[in-house]
């Protein structure tokens, strides 16, 4: 294969740019006061579109099984720099989705998804469940926005200094 699939590209940027978003909002809703019209709204929504990029994830998983690489540009220590980025934004975004479910579910409520239907909860696992998953929320949302910059910074250095279609690849162009 010489390209990745539409469904790979699409997957890629729908989850780059949620990533991106839950980011923000994340560190927006953590001021939120109980009097804000969005002290409700805001968490539903991220939680929301959290457990939706959790299944989207899921499906790129399964896909990355399917679907065969398109040959990889670099040294040896890029392409295996390359494989342990992957994995590591991978295993990111699976803790992540993990330790945001643990907060949501602590109290023993489930989790409306955009009021179609709701995840059950599987309640308090351990003692101050939903302040030590809040914790390590937070700080893996920080690795993984830096993460997924260096991500983008390595596409923008095969682009621009090595001059191969790494970037092209993954926005579809010739």
């Amino acid at each position: 294969m010489t390209r990745w699939p539409r469904v790979i590209l699409l997957l890629h940027w729908l989850t780059a740019f949620a990533v991106i978003g839950m980011f923000a909002s994340g560190l927006w809703m953590v001021d939120l006061t109980y009097y804000s019209d969005w002290y409700k709204t805001a968490p539903h929504w991220h939680k929301s579109i959290g457990l939706t990029l959790f299944a989207f994830t899921i499906v790129r998983l399964l896909s990355r099984v399917v679907y065969s690489r398109p040959p990889t540009h670099g040294n040896a220590f890029e392409k295996k720099a390359s494989k342990l980025g992957h994995i590591a934004l991978y295993t990111l975004l699976l803790v992540m989705f993990v330790s945001g479910y643990l907060i949501s579910t602590a109290d023993g409520r489930p989790i409306d998804i955009f009021n179609w239907f709701a995840v059950p909860s599987i309640g308090e696992l351990i003692d101050n469940q939903e302040d030590i998953a809040g914790d390590i929320h937070f700080y893996l949302a920080w690795t993984l926005i830096i993460t997924a910059a260096l991500h983008a910074i390595a596409a923008l250095k095969h682009h621009f200094f090595n001059k191969d279609n790494t970037l092209k690849q993954m926005l579809r162009l010739r």
